[in-house]
């Protein structure tokens, strides 16, 4: 079981890191309570007469989650499997 969540939080971290390879800016929709962001990614940006929250990652952020996602994916992999036995 350990295999599977290892394998499958490798493949959520390394999907997130594809998406940010992809979009430049995230525009949430509903904006939340005011607090100071998560270390200056999260902003606010006028739209359309309404101030929302947007995500806007590093260049670097991308890189870094596929490249954990993977070396999750592997260790989950190699991992030893259980004996089968009774």
């Amino acid at each position: 079981m350990f295999r599977s969540c290892g394998f499958a939080t490798g493949m959520f971290v390394l999907m997130w890191g594809v998406t940010f390879l992809y979009v430049d800016k995230l525009v949430l929709f509903e904006p939340p309570v005011d607090d100071p962001g998560i270390r200056g990614m999260l902003d606010k940006e006028q739209v359309a007469a309404e101030t929302r929250p947007v995500l806007d990652p590093s260049d670097w952020a991308a890189f870094s989650l596929m490249s954990i996602g993977s070396v999750a994916m592997l260790y989950a992999v190699a991992l030893p499997k259980k004996p089968s036995g009774g």
